[in-house]
C-alpha cells in the first residue's frame, strides 16, 4: 500500500531513524529519458517534468575529488548554518515535526534532527514529502501527517532557495488544502541557505556551495527526484520516487552527514552567540531572487522565468539534469565554483562572467526551440 511510510534500508541508504519517506516506491518503473529529449517535451507542454526522470549523473573521478574538497572546506560553514536554522525552529515550534521537501530538503532535515539531539537531547520526528512545481504538494502525505501529528508543529524544510518558486508553490498549495480539506499547515519554510531572500527561517543568506547540491541521489540516500505520473500513482496515494540501489558503490550520503555532524561541537558557541541577534521569522522577505531572475530573463531573452535558475544549488541542478544554454558566474566567486566549471566543461556549456550578479552563479536553460534542435545530442 502506498500510503505507508517508507524507511531505510528497504528504501534509501539512510538509517530507519533518520527519516520516514512519505513516498511510493516506483523503483521498478522505467522513467529515465535523455536530457535533451526530456527538455523538449517539458518545454513544449507534451509532458510535465514530474512525469519522467533525468538519467542519473554518475560523477567522474575528477568530479568526486571536487566533492571531497568542497565537503572538507565547507563542513564547518554548513554545520553553523544547520545550528542556526535548527535553533530558530526550536524557538518558534513547541514540538517541531520536521517535514523535508524531497529531495534537497532531506539531508538538511536529517542534519537538523541530529543538531537537536546533539545540542538539546531532543528526538525530533522527521519526514520527507513531495512538492511539485505547477502541481502542488502531496495531499495524501499531508493527511498522513495530520493523522499522526498536530499540524501546528510541522515545520517544512528545504536545502536552499533560488528565486523562490517552491516558497510560492508551498504557500499556494497549503492555502488550497486548508480551503478544500480544512487542514491548516503553516507555510513558513526553513532552509539552510536563502540567497533568494524569500524564506522565513534560514541558516544563512550567503550563496555558497552546499555539498549536498553537488550530486543527485548519491548524496541524498540514493533516492531519485520525486515522480507524479498518473500511470504509476493512484489517486490518494503518495507521490513516487525510485531507490537507486545500483549506485551504492558511489554513495556518499552518510559521509556528508557524518562529516558535517562531526563539526557540531566546534560551532555550538558561535551559534549560541549569534542566535539572539537573529530575527526568529522574517515576516517580509524582499524576494530579491525573484526580481533578479525576472531581470536576467529579460536581459537574455528567455520567455519563461522558470528557465532562469539562480544560485549555486540551482545552477548545479541545471547542469546535472537539464539542457543549459549558458552559465553566468560572478568573478569574485569563481574560486568556489570549481564543480560548476567542471560540469560546464564536460557538457560544453559556455560560461560568462557577470559582475553585477546578486548570486555566485546562475544557470540559464536553453529555450525549447533550441532544446529541440539539439535533441539526442546529450546523454
Amino acid at each position: 500500500m502506498s500510503t505507508v511510510a517508507l524507511r531505510g534500508p528497504a528504501f534509501s541508504s539512510y538509517g530507519p531513524r533518520e527519516v520516514a519517506w512519505l513516498l511510493t516506491d516506483v523503483s521498478a518503473a522505467a522513467l529515465e529519458a535523455p536530457r535533451a529529449e526530456r527538455e523538449a517535451a517539458i518545454q513544449s507542454g507534451q509532458a510535465h517534468y514530474s512525469e519522467t526522470l533525468p538519467v542519473e549523473y554518475e560523477p567522474t573521478a575528477a568530479y568526486r575529488a571536487l566533492f571531497d574538497q568542497a565537503l572538507a572546506a565547507s563542513a564547518g560553514r554548513v554545520a553553523r548554518a544547520v545550528g542556526l536554522v535548527t535553533e530558530t525552529v526550536l524557538a518558534v515550534r513547541r514540538a517541531p515535526v520536521l517535514v523535508s521537501l524531497a529531495r534537497a530538503g532531506t539531508p538538511i532535515g536529517i542534519l537538523m534532527r541530529r543538531w537537536a539531539a546533539h545540542a538539546h537531547g531532543v528526538d525530533l520526528p522527521h519526514y520527507t514529502i513531495s512538492i511539485v512545481r505547477g502541481r502542488g504538494i502531496d495531499r495524501a502525505a499531508l493527511r498522513y501527517l495530520a493523522d499522526h501529528h498536530d499540524p501546528a508543529g510541522v515545520m517544512f524544510v528545504d536545502g536552499w532557495t533560488g528565486k523562490g518558486a517552491i516558497c510560492r508553490e508551498l504557500a499556494a498549495a497549503l492555502a488550497d488544502v486548508a480551503g478544500d480539506e480544512g487542514l491548516h499547515f503553516d507555510p513558513t519554510l526553513a532552509v539552510l541557505a536563502d540567497p533568494g531572500r524569500c524564506a522565513g527561517i534560514f541558516g544563512t543568506r550567503d550563496d555558497f556551495l552546499i555539498p549536498s547540491a553537488c550530486l543527485n541521489s548519491t548524496v541524498s540516500g540514493l533516492v531519485s527526484r520525486t515522480v507524479l505520473n498518473e500511470r504509476l500513482i493512484e489517486p490518494g496515494h503518495f507521490h513516487g520516487a525510485k531507490y537507486y540501489r545500483h549506485l551504492a558503490g558511489g554513495d556518499v550520503s552518510a559521509r556528508f552527514l557524518d562529516t558535517v555532524s562531526a563539526r557540531f561541537a566546534d560551532v555550538v558557541e558561535p551559534v549560541a552567540a549569534e542566535r539572539p541577534y537573529r530575527q526568529l521569522v522574517d515576516p517580509n522577505p524582499d524576494w530579491a531572487g525573484w526580481h533578479s531572475a525576472r531581470a536576467l530573463g529579460e536581459r537574455y531573452g528567455l520567455p519563461d522565468i522558470n528557465l532562469v535558475k539562480p544560485g549555486v544549488g540551482e545552477t548545479t541542478r541545471v547542469l546535472l539534469r537539464r539542457v543549459p544554454e549558458r552559465v553566468l558566474i560572478r568573478p569574485d566567486a569563481a574560486g568556489e565554483l570549481a564543480h560548476v566549471l567542471l560540469l560546464a566543461a564536460e557538457r560544453g556549456v559556455p560560461v560568462e562572467e557577470a559582475a553585477d550578479l546578486p548570486y555566485a552563479c546562475v544557470g540559464l536553460i536553453r529555450p525549447m526551440r533550441e532544446a529541440a534542435r539539439v535533441a539526442g545530442a546529450c546523454p
